[in-house]
């Protein structure tokens, strides 16, 4: 007989930055387990491929364009979620964009640095804010859960506003763990190790670099998706009730190595 707190059936949960990569991986499996679930991107394209994928489990799917950057937009498609699907009892910001300029940090331009913080830290401040709004006046407890980065443990060479993003959302989490834990609210952390998405699609492939990178993984593989379906289901389950305020590193060994 299956472990029946892994059932996610009559829950809700919304995945920001789900349309692809990490985000997508985590909204199948959370779709496969019996969830409703709602990703928010702002690709119609690719929205739109997402839903298509996530309508094959059946459950109740929605797709809704949104830049969580944008706090009207952000307080808009919540709403709507909660419209639509009825409720929301996990949410994962999970949304970010890279440093993407490539310039080494004594030259990086201000509004590069502003964009990363803006999209990283900002849209989760702004989807966190609303979706522990709503599970406090709910009353029933709930789930927020942060992609954070392997950046944030290592040190990432002219990477460093996403890194710094992605640290921040370690710390931030670890105390929503605390202020809402009194609301049956937990709050936890996913921290990715080297992770084949849109994100990193120039590196895949690229023998320099999976020469000097992903042959120290342990596992000697890039990670993908689908790796990240399991915790997804975890987190937002019964099972994961009296967990909160940790961070999980799921990099294929890569931090122990």
């Amino acid at each position: 007989m299956a472990f029946g707190e892994f059932n996610l059936a009559g829950k809700v949960a919304l995945v920001t930055g789900g349309n692809s990569g990490i985000g997508l991986g985590m909204a199948d499996g959370l779709a496969r387990a019996g969830a409703d679930v709602c990703i928010w991107g702002t690709n119609p394209d690719k929205n739109a491929a997402a839903l298509k994928q996530l309508e094959a489990h059946g459950t109740r799917v929605l797709a809704l364009k949104c830049n969580v950057a944008d706090e009207a937009e952000v307080e808009s498609s919540f709403q709507e979620t909660l419209d639509k699907l009825g409720r929301v009892d996990s949410c994962f910001a999970n949304a970010g964009v890279g440093s993407g300029s490539g310039l080494p940090f004594h030259q990086q331009p201000t509004d590069v640095w502003r964009r990363v913080w803006s999209v990283n830290l900002d849209g989760a401040f702004f989807t966190l804010r609303a979706a522990s709004r709503h599970m406090v006046e709910r009353g029933d407890g709930g789930r927020l859960i942060g992609t954070s980065s392997g950046s944030a443990i290592h040190g990432a060479a002219r990477g460093e506003a996403y890194a710094a993003t992605k640290g921040a959302m370690v710390a931030l989490m670890q105390s929503l763990a605390v202020e809402f834990a009194r609301y049956g609210v937990t709050s936890n952390t996913i921290t990715p190790g080297w992770i084949e998405t849109p994100m990193t699609q120039r590196n895949v492939g690229n023998e320099k670099f999976e020469s000097a990178v992903i042959r120290r993984v342990p596992l000697r593989r890039w990670g993908d998706g689908n790796d990240f379906a399991g915790i997804a289901v975890y987190l937002a389950s019964d099972a994961s009730k009296y967990h909160t305020g940790d961070n999980f590193i799921i990099d294929g060994g890569y931090t122990r190595f």
